[in-house]
Parts: structure tokens; C-alpha cells; sequence
């Protein structure tokens, strides 16, 4: 069931959108050569619980063994912080989801670990760019075909592989919530936006393939051909007369 929240529920969702925010600006210094997984994870913890005397969302949310969600390169989603040690070149996806007052806000951005190719740069800037396609497409009236279309079309451009079994969703006392928002589909499909729905839109573009596959620890998701992929997220509302991101706008 697709639910409409309130003012005042879209303000308690914004506070923990700023703080996901937060949590990725203090991050991000932190990304270089050298440092493990498990290590941003532990920041992210510690920044979240005791500095932002918050929750993080993804902490046990169904038995996931990690704060964040850390996937490296080929890993598309779900990677689980480990002593893996970042490496110039790799491409590392933060995924960060926190709590306020039981609300959610779910945010993720690919960033680079040192000097990447053009190729790579090419895929991150278009996977984002695909993100705010999407967003663009967010108003009353507007259909969740809309997003997903304008995602795909975009994607298409660049010849990135389109990841369908994963999409972005619904937000609110839950982490995930209906609607299912899907990065490829056709315009004037789906649920009808209203002012007061709140979702999650994630483009996850591959520069090979859009097949994946699921590793052995039941939570990585991986590109079949191992080619990298890259992962950017926003929560938005749904206003009067179109849209506000919630999770801080770094475009």
C-alpha cells in the first residue's frame, strides 16, 4: 500500500535525510588508498548513533551484518564491510539509510578512490545524471513509468547496462515501501504521483552487461561480466507542484 505523509511526517523524513546527508560528507574525506571497508563502516556507526544521536537504517534491517551497504567495482549493491582495503582506481558505492522519530531517509553515491579512467568518470557522471533524469520526471500527475523511462533513456544514451532485478521504492516508517520504482519501463505506466508520497529513486548502471548475480554471502549483488557499476540514490517527496529532495541536493 502506497502511503501519503503528512507535513509534518515529510519534516521528521527531511531531518533524517540531512542526517544520511552528513553522514556521507564526513565520509567521503575518508575515502582513499589504504583504507578498509569495515573502517568507513565504523565511522558511519560511530557519526550516526553518537554524533547525530540517530539509527542507522540498515544496521541488522534484515540481518544485514554491517551499518552501511560498501560495494566495491563490480559489486552493484549489498556489499558487506569487510578488511578489504581500497585501492587507487576502485569505484566504492556508499549506500546510507538513517532513522528520526521512526522515519527514514535512504541516500547512495558512487565516488571514486583516486585517479579512475575516462570511462569510469564517463559512468559515474551519467549514472547521477540518470538519477536526476529521473527526479525530474517527479510531480502530481506524473505516473512512476514517467522515472523510470526518462532513467532508462538515459542510460541508453551511453550504452550502461540497465540493472532490473533491483529498483528504487516507497520510504518512510519503513525502509522500503511500495511503490517499487523500476529504471527502465515506459512513460504513463504505474502508480500516479500525489502530493505527500515520498520515494527512493537509485539508478544502478553498468558499464558491461545488466545481468547480476548474487555471491555466496547472500547479500552482494555483482555485474555477470565483473565490469564496474555505480549506484546513486536520493529520497524525494512529492510536493504541490513537484518535487524536494530530502537527502541534501549534491548534484
Amino acid at each position: 500500500m502506497i502511503t501519503i505523509k503528512t507535513k509534518e511526517e515529510i519534516e521528521y523524513m527531511k531531518k533524517a535525510g540531512d542526517i544520511v546527508y552528513k553522514t556521507h560528507m564526513y565520509l567521503k574525506d575518508f575515502i582513499k588508498p589504504g583504507i578498509t571497508t569495515k573502517e568507513l563502516n565504523d565511522l558511519a556507526d560511530d557519526f550516526i548513533i553518537n554524533k547525530c544521536k540517530s539509527y542507522p537504517s540498515f544496521k541488522g534491517l534484515y540481518g544485514f551484518p554491517g551499518t552501511i551497504c560498501i560495494s566495491v567495482n563490480e559489486e552493484v549493491v549489498h556489499g558487506i564491510p569487510s578488511a578489504r582495503k581500497l585501492k587507487e582506481g576502485d569505484l566504492v558505492k556508499l549506500d546510507i539509510g538513517a532513522s528520526y522519530k521512526g522515519y527514514h531517509g535512504d541516500s547512495a553515491y558512487t565516488y571514486p578512490v583516486g585517479k579512475i579512467t575516462e570511462e569510469e568518470e564517463m559512468l559515474l557522471r551519467e549514472t547521477k545524471n540518470a538519477l536526476f533524469k529521473g527526479i525530474e520526471q517527479v510531480k502530481p500527475g506524473n505516473r512512476i513509468g514517467d522515472i523510470s523511462y526518462a532513467i532508462e533513456q538515459h542510460a541508453k544514451k551511453y550504452n550502461l547496462g540497465v540493472v532490473e532485478e533491483l529498483c528504487g521504492h516507497g520510504v518512510g516508517t519503513k525502509v522500503h515501501e511500495d511503490p517499487n520504482v523500476l529504471n527502465y519501463g515506459n512513460k504513463n505506466e504505474g502508480p500516479i504521483l500525489k502530493e505527500g508520497m515520498v520515494i527512493a529513486i537509485e539508478p544502478m548502471l553498468n558499464l558491461g552487461t545488466k545481468k547480476i548475480y548474487m555471491l555466496d554471502d547472500d547479500w552482494t549483488i555483482i555485474t555477470a561480466d565483473k565490469k564496474k557499476s555505480a549506484h546513486f540514490e536520493h529520497t524525494v517527496a512529492v510536493t504541490k507542484d513537484g518535487y524536494e529532495i530530502l537527502t541534501g541536493d549534491w548534484r
